[in-house]
């Protein structure tokens, strides 16, 4: 009897959807919108969709560039207080020294890349938990953004951006909106839609997609069949980088200030979307696109919480049952696709 090679096997397009990373996001992603939008109307309507894309879309940025770095096998607990950072330099820069904005924005971009390169290294290098060499990170940037800040404005806060030349211009293209259908959306939407279709493109049509998924499922494979282990961990560090530098510049041109312990917390936030949308704190699985409707997921129900009248006190509840629901549908979606591979 003669059997058919499992490569040429065909699969239905049933079992192909079934073994996605994305399908656990896509079903809680349609669940709570259902919930939500049966307790309000506004909640619906086209303003509401505005309101709560709103946080999704700075949220879906960063959750995007973690998914990828989490697929790669890190974490990065800086990525959070580092959005305050960059937008802390670019907004001390352009108000205390009085450079134009769109300097102060490179400035704070070759920081953060720099920022993101030595973490990468640091953790090649040593070998250390990435969760380890970021928390350092984290503790030094938060201490640095306080103290600096306080030095030089005597507060916790630095702001006056709107004189900066060429603010206008900046917060048109970061921070603008756009009107659709009579509501004004905000334009970080679109960033987070390119964000979110580059990062699927390079996970599934590039080499360095490949890379990515090979050092996250088993780093010592893939160095020994060639994959440049280093270089490509190092590379997603300061993805997540410049994630947060295009997430402190959209902050911090919205509000013309910056807080110093801005994006403090954060960092649990971006990689809890990225486990609801499919991503394995072990590595090696998940998608950008995943990420991206787990930021939707956050944002329905940061809002949808408002808009149903409730107490906003429950929203963390409901963002912890997320995160365990999302978990274990990542379990068994990892499982079936192992089984369907057998």
């Amino acid at each position: 009897m003669t059997v058919a090679d499992e490569r040429l096997v065909r699969t239905g397009v049933a079992r192909r959807l079934l073994i996605r990373p994305e399908l656990g996001a896509v079903v809680g992603a349609v669940a709570v919108f259902g919930f939500f939008a049966s307790q309000s109307a506004t909640f619906r309507s086209i303003e509401g969709v505005a309101n709560w894309l709103d946080p999704a879309s700075t949220l879906g940025i960063m959750a995007v560039a973690i998914a990828l770095l989490m697929i790669g096998g890190e974490f990065d607990l800086s990525a959070g207080v580092l959005t305050g950072t960059t937008g802390l330099i670019m907004v001390i820069l352009a108000t205390r020294y009085g450079l134009p904005i769109w300097a102060a924005m490179l400035v704070a971009l070759v920081v953060a890349l720099l920022i993101g390169f030595v973490n990468g290294l640091i953790v090649v290098r040593t070998k250390l938990p990435s969760f380890i060499v970021t928390l350092g990170t984290f503790l030094m940037l938060q201490g640095v953004n306080l103290g600096v800040t306080k030095a030089l404005t005597g507060t916790v806060q630095v702001s006056g951006l709107r004189k900066a030349e060429g603010y206008e211009e900046a917060r048109a293209l970061l921070a603008g909106t756009i009107p659709v259908g009579g509501t004004d959306f905000r334009v970080a939407i679109l960033w987070w839609i390119g964000v979110t279709a580059l990062a699927t493109w390079v996970l599934t049509r590039t080499r360095a997609g490949n890379w990515i998924f090979a050092v996250g499922g088993d780093d010592q494979a893939a160095r020994a069949v060639g994959v440049p282990a280093e270089r490509t961990k190092i590379a997603l560090f300061m993805t997540t980088a410049v994630a947060a530098w295009l997430v402190g510049s959209i902050m911090a041109l919205r509000f013309t200030s910056v807080q110093a312990n801005s994006g403090i917390g954060q960092e649990f936030i971006y990689i809890i979307a990225a486990v609801i949308g499919g991503c394995l704190l072990t590595g090696g699985y998940g998608s950008a696109i995943g990420a991206a409707l787990g930021a939707v997921i956050f944002g329905m129900a940061d809002k949808g919480i408002v808009f149903a009248g409730w107490d906003a006190d429950w929203f963390k509840f409901f963002l912890g049952a997320m995160l365990l629901l999302a978990t274990l549908a990542n379990r068994f979606v990892r499982r079936y696709a192992e089984e369907v591979r057998h």
